[in-house]
């Protein structure tokens, strides 16, 4: 039973920034979160700094109580903690961690999760960068059912939105994390009053969005056309970005565009990676005849900088290639 007039009781369990609307969302709906779960401390940054995750922070602001548990699945001093508070349902959104059976069978709603994609696409750890940089026009949220598999719960309910051609994945995720925020609301409301039937997933149309490697930021000039490299950077950012090599350093593409119309038609054809240099542009050719246009990059051991400023300090010879 719920305590009539007071909220579900909940208990919350996620670890970055993409989760922090959803927490404020549940306490500004009346809701009571008994506690909330988060990832340890992790040493970040060049000095490695030990520092809370900004959902410890969002709780530690609003007086919550919070626990950080390494490991969670034969951890038996937690599961009595969430025992003794017998919540009606546990809300995880990014939480970094493989829900455990034991966890998953424990509220009587469930254990209800915020994924920011169209399930049954992009199951994974990175569904943003991958819906971007895979091209696609349209994203959204899905709220489910947790489950032992991979993103593979039942649904109940979905949101869409556009994805602007220009628009990268750092500008995305406060859009997805304030939108899924008032989802998450939204369906403990429809679970609880009855008016959300859970919808198993059509599991042949799932696709994957894996954990980010270093490597993803590797630009392929030969396999890749310069839209599919120019959407690859768009959903990487911030990490792992966009790089190539020159003259065996490594070179950082901060922004890039693609070179259009009769500009790009008058550069004629080059094998992907050359270089033109034209009026202090610089460009580079990539698969299917088509071309990229660098404007801020960073070569290694360099400060950032514009193209025109990069190559009034590093005049490129005629036959200059990346990669």
């Amino acid at each position: 039973m719920t305590n009539a007039g007071k909220g579900l009781k909940l208990v919350f369990c996620g670890t970055p920034e993409f989760a922090v609307p959803t927490l404020q969302a549940l306490l500004a709906a009346g809701h009571q979160i008994e506690l909330v779960v988060s990832q340890p401390d992790r040493p970040l940054g060049r000095d490695q700094q030990l520092t809370a995750p900004a959902i410890k922070q969002a709780a530690l602001y609003a007086r919550l109580p919070i626990t950080q548990p390494e490991k969670i699945r034969t951890n038996a001093e937690f599961r009595a903690q969430l025992d003794s508070i017998a919540p009606d349902a546990i809300v995880v959104v990014a939480y970094g961690r493989i829900i455990p059976p034991w966890m998953l069978a424990l509220p009587r709603l469930g254990c209800i999760n915020l994924h920011a994609s169209l399930l049954p696409r992009y199951r994974g750890a990175a569904p943003i960068q991958w819906a971007i940089a895979m091209g696609d026009a349209y994203t959204g949220n899905t709220t489910m059912l947790l489950e032992e598999g991979l993103d593979s719960g039942p649904i109940l309910l979905q949101q869409t939105m556009e994805i602007g051609p220009t628009q990268t994945a750092i500008d995305l995720f406060p859009v997805l994390a304030r939108a899924g925020a008032a989802l998450v609301v939204e369906t403990l409301a429809g679970l609880e009053c009855g008016a959300i039937q859970p919808q198993s997933q059509n599991h042949k149309f799932a696709t994957f969005a894996p954990l980010l490697s270093r490597e993803d930021g590797r630009i392929d000039f030969a396999a890749r056309t310069a839209h599919e490299v120019y959407d690859r950077w768009r959903g990487f950012l911030p990490w792992p970005g966009a790089f190539t090599t020159l003259n065996g350093k490594k070179l950082i593409v901060h922004r890039m565009a693609i070179a259009r119309g009769s500009y790009a038609e008058g550069l004629g054809f080059a094998e992907p990676g050359w270089v033109v240099v034209e009026n202090h542009h610089f460009l580079a050719a990539c698969a299917e005849n088509t071309w990229l246009e660098f404007l801020e990059v960073q070569l290694e051991g360099k400060k950032h900088m514009t193209a025109d400023e990069f190559l009034r300090g590093n005049p490129l010879p005629a036959d200059a290639r990346l990669g």
